[in-house]
């Protein structure tokens, strides 16, 4: 019997800069009789991944049960000929300090500009299609949260 081909591993320098590159992530929540997993825009200053999240849903519940998640970052050709993805396991922990957060929720402000996204990703952060990106620093509409303690990291990449 032929042994499987197995995906080779990234070095870290590689998925940090899949990291960086992208700002979509999946997480999954466990704490609850089957994972919930949900997508999170993020963002990554080279040591730390935050992400806002509206304090509403499903997500705080689970949150709230047990902070234990697992946060998946992907990046694929639409054929799949080549494809990349990172996953982490850590808790998520919300972040209190006042400047920390305003300095983070401006992260977020400054990717959506550079990226061009669409105002429409305001509603996925608790604002209206007709606030200006800058609320999203002005108002505490979304918690902020950061990925911590990270035990285990997967990052594979097909070639």
């Amino acid at each position: 019997m032929t042994e499987p081909v197995k995906i080779p591993r990234m070095p870290k320098v590689e998925y940090d800069t899949l990291i960086k590159r992208q700002y979509i992530s999946r997480i999954a929540f466990g704490a609850c009789d089957h994972p919930y997993v949900a997508p999170f825009m993020y963002v990554f200053d080279g040591k730390f991944l935050y992400f806002l999240s509206t304090k509403y849903g499903r997500k705080m519940e689970y949150f709230a049960q047990s902070p234990k998640v697992s946060v998946e970052i992907e990046e694929y050709a639409p054929d799949l000929s080549a494809f990349t993805f990172v996953s982490l396991q850590g808790i998520i922990e919300e972040v209190q300090d006042p400047d920390k957060k305003k300095k983070v929720r401006q992260q977020f402000v400054d990717m959506i500009l550079k990226k061009r996204l669409s105002p429409r990703v305001l509603t996925a952060l608790g604002h209206s299609l007709d606030d200006p990106v800058d609320m999203i620093v002005s108002e505490e509409r979304s918690a902020v949260w950061k990925l911590v303690g990270v035990k285990d990291i997967v990052a594979l990449k097909n070639g």
